[in-house]
């Protein structure tokens, strides 16, 4: 019977050590994550009590906290929502933090995560805390134009300032209003998350960076760019046919309404991309090989993660080793594997424009505290990632592309995005997918503008027709706001 209780006591007491170690080994090593976790909600009713940092626009806030009676002592609120919505996120005590108020959150609570979650004796001293106030680069003109320019039309539009990387305006349609999601009532939380969540339209889905698309003949650029940099000239010509022989396969390739693209005379490199010629960029393709064409596309920034203020998709091109000669010709028109984001289409239109240097996006220009000082500040900075010294392209080849690019748009199929006066060069693009076609418009205007345009399923419309109108509207926009449309 001693024996028996022995043996349970000395259980007992294994099992409390095992116990004491593993509550000290989580004070020790895991205090900080789990204090810190998103999900901790204590955590987040201790940011309420910090006037979380606006974040701002022009010199309006587009995300703003405001005093309130109750247990949390500030509401966040958005006062344009929808225009704004993919790029702020929201800031819900049920749903916690998304968008840029999860990634700049220690900036907009004004200190590290991990001192919030130790500022209770500050708190309760009566200190009244405030976060920083976060200037973004978007233009409200030219985001307003965008939202504008869409309509109700599903899509996504974005405008790069090409010298520096800054984005001027990023905008998705459908969108949302964050509003009711960072309510105080939990039981309206819940009910527009839950409509949000079931609506067939996706409208948290941020179409302009998280989702990506068929670029069609808009990656006709990128085909261009790597025939000039193997010596290839404006001026080379090739067949004008209705029909390309795609070796090794009978699936060959046409031209967009089954026509020819020069009245079967011979055409030039430059008026193949102006027309779009289909017969000429497949060709192409097989001739520049899967290799070097999946090598320029990576110079333009595909496959290549991108470190940027906020998730983005990787667009991507599939491996050289995974094409073939008829996979090679069809990836040359921007379809099969080829997806992009309309954030990277925008990138490879301003490198074209800016001498081949393909700068690194960036949507926060300033951090403040609250008394106004800058804390911080974005730098132009050329992505290197993709390429030696950020170049995508030669400096040469940017000229020609450029030259070619402005030519669509004054003769060929962008001429709806035509500028009275200024320099406008594009490229459109009707991706045939499995579901309707996807419009297309990439291309630059004036000396700092870039832009892309991505319409979804037109069943009806091509680039030409429905994406270059937006793009001008847009570019239209970003010129008259330093006077220079």
């Amino acid at each position: 019977m001693n024996r028996a209780i022995a043996r349970v006591s000395t259980i007992l007491l294994v099992l409390f050590g095992v116990l004491f170690v593993n509550l000290n080994l989580i004070t020790l090593l895991q205090a900080d994550a789990l204090a810190n976790h998103p999900s901790n909600r204590r955590l987040i009713v201790r940011e309420y009590e910090i006037a979380r940092g606006p974040i701002v626009v022009g010199e309006q806030a587009i995300a703003q906290s405001t005093p309130t009676e109750g247990e949390l002592r500030y509401l966040r609120t958005y006062p344009d929502g929808p225009l704004y919505a993919h790029l702020t996120g929201y800031y819900s005590i049920v749903l916690q933090r998304f968008g840029l108020e999860a990634a700049l959150n220690e900036h907009l609570t004004g200190r590290p995560t991990e001192v919030v979650a130790q500022n209770l004796s500050e708190l309760m001293g009566g200190r009244d805390l405030a976060g920083n106030a976060v200037v973004l680069t978007i233009d409200p003109t030219v985001q307003r134009a965008a939202a504008d320019a869409l309509g109700d039309r599903e899509g996504a539009v974005v405008a790069l300032n090409f010298r520096t990387g800054a984005v001027l305006a990023s905008y998705a349609n459908p969108t949302y209003d964050p509003n009711p999601l960072t309510s105080h009532d939990t039981s309206v939380i819940r009910a527009a998350w839950d409509d949000l969540r079931v609506d067939p339209q996706r409208p948290l889905v941020d179409r302009a960076l998280r989702e990506l698309y068929a670029p069609g003949s808009a990656f006709k650029v990128i085909v261009a760019a790597a025939a000039l940099e193997r010596g290839l000239l404006p001026t080379s010509m090739f067949p004008d046919e209705r029909t390309f022989d795609v070796p090794l396969t009978t699936a060959d390739i046409s031209n967009f309404g089954g026509g020819l693209c020069a009245q079967g005379e011979q055409i030039s490199l430059a008026d193949a991309l102006q027309v779009s010629c289909n017969t000429v960029f497949a060709r192409l393709g097989v001739d520049i090989g899967a290799e070097d064409l999946v090598a320029q596309a990576e110079r333009f920034g595909f496959n290549q993660p991108l470190s940027f203020d906020l998730p983005v998709a990787t667009s991507a091109v599939p491996d050289a080793g995974d094409l073939d000669v008829p996979s090679t010709a069809q990836s040359a028109l921007g379809q099969r594997d080829v997806r992009a984001t309309p954030l990277q289409m925008a990138l490879v239109a301003a490198a074209v424009a800016n001498d081949g240097v393909l700068m690194t996006p960036h949507l926060v220009s300033t951090i403040r505290t609250p008394e106004g000082a800058r804390i911080a500040s974005a730098e132009p900075e050329r992505w290197t990632a993709p390429a030696v010294d950020g170049r995508a392209v030669s400096s040469r080849t940017a000229a020609q592309l450029r030259t070619m690019m402005i030519d669509t748009v004054q003769r060929g199929t962008g001429i709806r995005a035509r500028i009275d006066g200024v320099a406008v060069g594009g490229k459109t693009g009707t991706a045939q997918t499995a579901a309707d076609p996807i419009a297309w418009f990439i291309g630059f205007a004036g000396d700092d503008v870039a832009v892309a345009v991505m319409l979804p399923d037109q069943p009806d419309g091509t680039g030409g027709s429905i994406a270059a109108p937006v793009a001008r509207q847009v570019m239209q926009a970003a010129l008259d706001r330093r006077g220079a449309g």
